[in-house]
């Protein structure tokens, strides 16, 4: 299967802990090309029909619905959580998400 950065996967998230995002939902993959090509891993920012306006979520439209990526959210998940690819992000969300990802981790 091949992976890309900001293809959209539905992903098995559980089993979780806590307040980090549960059940199988779509999730956009943040890792870069290289790794998820030599890893058996994939970084991803799961997506929600929650709305919340904060600075670290991105608002999606994606198949006809409205949501969020949740940057605060981040995981490192197992390449056997991948279920299916269900498509890729438009290049204005990319943007958005490297915009605030920069904004979260640079000083």
């Amino acid at each position: 299967m091949v992976i890309g950065q900001y293809d959209v996967f539905i992903v098995a998230l559980d089993p979780t802990l806590g307040a980090e995002m549960q059940k199988t939902r779509p999730c956009v993959v943040i890792s870069p090309d290289e790794m998820n090509a030599r890893m058996h891993t994939v970084q991803i920012a799961p997506m929600t029909t929650t709305v919340h306006s904060y600075p670290w979520r991105v608002a999606i439209a994606f198949q006809g619905k409205k949501g969020m990526v949740a940057l605060d959210q981040i995981r490192t998940v197992d390449k056997r959580r991948l279920i299916k690819k269900s498509g890729r992000i438009r290049t204005a969300v990319i943007a958005q998400i490297k915009r605030v990802l920069q904004e979260m981790l640079v000083d």
